[in-house]
């Protein structure tokens, strides 16, 4: 029987729904969560509506249930699928991908790989966008392709400055990142993601602006000759200053395609308005 590949990925993806209708690539949906009520990341909920509430409620968020997961996973069996690509939000982050790894083992009639990206937000959103272009081309087996979307963790970087540390630190997610004394003496940390899929400070630079002329900085060094690069910028409340970012990388030789996006609401409760990312990825040669 020939094989046929479904990719799947979260929420956390900041993947548009057009794209995800575009390519039939499967979302699923982590959660919002308030005192009276829960949402859907993305689906009943938006980045708008979780900064109107921070006045009244500091919300919470959780990863989709196993069978929520199980679900999905079902749904692709019946509609004719023998091998799924399941990529997701870091491990160090969320449980998503320790409950899809869950539902993985238990699932009969249809393969599936879950991946860990060790990343989040448009670094997820790129490699399951690349291991999408690889089952389109449908020219590798189920386990090349599987190998090539590991190996392109490694092409794929991701940087943030935020406003405050204060909602990455209610919701846990600090990691390696020092907190208080920092955000007395004004210092707006570079953030990356380590090894263990991790945030910790890539920089330490005094204010705002320099924050983000440094994040450029990193960014321009990083290029290298002969090769060619994709770059976005991430918001939450903070498009001006985004789209300066955006236009400062347009003018660079090495960048050949740009885009622009706000983070999913999920992403919002942990770091509040004011976040600025960049996704460094690089293309195949």
């Amino acid at each position: 029987m020939k094989k046929k590949i479904a990719v799947v990925t979260d929420s956390t993806s900041d993947l548009t729904k057009t794209d995800l209708e575009k390519f039939g690539i499967k979302s699923i949906p982590l959660k919002v969560i308030y005192s009276d009520q829960q949402f859907h990341d993305r689906v009943d909920i938006t980045p708008a509506e979780v900064y109107e509430s921070f006045d009244r409620e500091i919300p919470t968020t959780s990863m989709p249930s196993p069978q929520e997961i199980m679900d999905v996973y079902n749904t692709l069996k019946d509609e004719g699928y023998t091998h799924i690509i399941s990529i997701h939000i870091s491990s160090g982050l969320s449980a998503t991908y320790s409950n899809c790894m869950m539902v993985a083992d238990q699932i009969e009639g249809i393969e599936v790989e879950v991946i860990d990206s060790k990343m989040l937000s448009k670094g997820l959103g790129r490699l399951v966008m690349y291991a999408n272009s690889l089952v389109e081309n449908d020219e590798l087996s189920f386990d090349e392709i599987i190998e090539k979307v590991e190996a392109k963790k490694e092409k794929i970087e991701v940087f943030f400055v935020v406003e405050t540390l204060k909602y990455l630190k209610k919701g846990g997610r600090i990691g390696k990142v020092s907190g208080t004394i920092a955000e007395f003496l004004n210092i707006k940390p570079i953030i990356a993601i380590d090894d263990e899929g991790e945030y910790f400070t890539f920089e330490k630079v005094r204010g705002r602006k320099r924050s983000l002329k440094k994040m450029y900085s990193i960014i321009k060094e990083r290029l290298q000759e002969g090769r060619e690069y994709v770059v976005d910028v991430m918001n939450a409340a903070a498009e001006e200053e985004g789209q300066g970012l955006l236009a400062k990388f347009k003018e660079l030789a090495q960048v050949k395609e740009t885009y622009f996006s706000e983070i999913s609401p999920v992403m919002v409760v942990h770091t509040g308005p004011g976040l600025i990312g960049v996704v460094l990825t690089e293309l195949d040669k």
